[in-house]
């Protein structure tokens, strides 16, 4: 298991150079810079700021600065400051040595704050939005993807899949602006705007505050408009993958062994119908964390997606660049975890 882990990770290591390497040279094949304005700017302020952000330098030579900024720690006896140079989104100490890892660089839009700034601030939000997006699609549905399953062709297979039909058909851009007529502002039981948590973060992600309804009275919309989508993607592959799992040998003979219905399917059919399921969460999780943007622009959330959006439009390189890397790295570390998962779904898969 050990080895198998340091493998992927030596793996994820040339997924995000190739990422990197494919991101970088596209974003500069596009036709503008990120100082282009509708009035031109000076040549001699442009050229300062070209040279304050090394933009005249040759590509390669701009790629390899970023990646060092962003890959190597930073190792000093100094602690740290809120300068924009001494900016890391990992700041720690190690006895009295400070260790910064990962300087994205300063913002070209917004140049009174960095990329790590609007990380800090608005991923958490994002990520929040995210993870309670995707408990709504498997709290929803699992349930109806099992019942469907179990039930084929009954009425109760009916109701799950038309339910699965409907999440897949609207889209948050319609179903976000229906909830918050209905239970923002016709019943008035929930804020139909904004986001609870408030910086700080404890451990980065949760409020400070707790888990209250405070925070949670906020949440319940959004993370219901994007998850629901969600959920009827998990219920049809849930309901396929226990169709097939319940039509295997297996099954048939822990049947004739006279184990009872809910053991066969609790024990051994559910588990090994989990692992197509347990696939898909890996870039669910990754997609729903940051591309919310939809989500967070109908509820006036603060989150990530505005900034991704907005720096495509803006040629703000350094967002560009840093958003799409955490977005590789979410990937790779969910499907990391997926992988391992296997191993406990079904006993017969092994990693060393």
């Amino acid at each position: 298991m050990g080895r198998y882990i340091a493998r992927r990770l030596l793996y994820m290591i040339a997924v995000l150079l190739v990422v990197s390497i494919i991101t970088f040279g596209l974003m500069h094949a596009v036709p503008g810079g990120p100082f282009d304005k509708e009035k031109p700017l000076p040549e001699e302020i442009l050229a300062n700021l070209n040279a304050k952000y090394n933009l005249d330098a040759p590509l390669w030579k701009q790629y390899i600065l970023y990646m060092y900024d962003v890959t190597i720690p930073q190792f000093s006896t100094q602690e740290p400051t809120s300068a924009l140079a001494d900016d890391a989104l990992l700041i720690f100490n190690v006895g009295s040595v400070w260790v910064r890892w990962m300087n994205f660089g300063p913002s070209y839009a917004s140049r009174s704050r960095t990329v790590n700034d609007i990380f800090r601030d608005q991923l958490p939000v994002s990520f929040q939005l995210g993870v309670m997006a995707l408990l709504v699609g498997l709290l929803i549905g699992m349930p109806l993807g099992v019942l469907a399953g179990l039930k084929q062709n009954t009425i109760f297979d009916y109701f799950g899949m038309g339910i699965a039909i409907i999440g897949v058909s609207v889209p948050v851009i319609v179903a976000g602006p229906l909830l918050i007529w209905i239970f923002g502002v016709a019943l008035k039981w929930l804020p139909p705007t904004g986001w609870g948590a408030k910086p700080p973060y404890l451990l980065g992600f949760l409020p400070e505050t707790g888990l209250t309804w405070e925070f949670f009275k906020y949440a319940i919309m959004p993370s219901v408009a994007l998850g629901t989508g969600t959920s009827a993607v998990i219920a049809r592959l849930t309901r396929a993958s226990l169709l097939q799992t319940t039509r295997e040998d297996y099954i048939r003979t822990a049947r004739s062994k006279g184990l009872s219905e809910r053991v066969v399917i609790g024990r051994h059919a559910l588990k090994n119908s989990l692992i197509p399921v347990v696939t898909i969460l890996g870039p669910l999780f990754a997609a729903l964390v940051t591309g919310t943007f939809v989500t967070e622009l109908v509820f006036g959330i603060p989150g990530m997606g505005k900034y991704f959006v907005t720096s495509i439009t803006n040629r703000d390189y350094p967002v560009i660049m840093g958003t799409i890397l955490l977005y590789a790295i979410f990937l790779v570390v969910a499907n990391l975890v997926v992988d391992l998962t296997y191993a406990f779904l079904d006993p017969r898969i092994r990693f060393d």
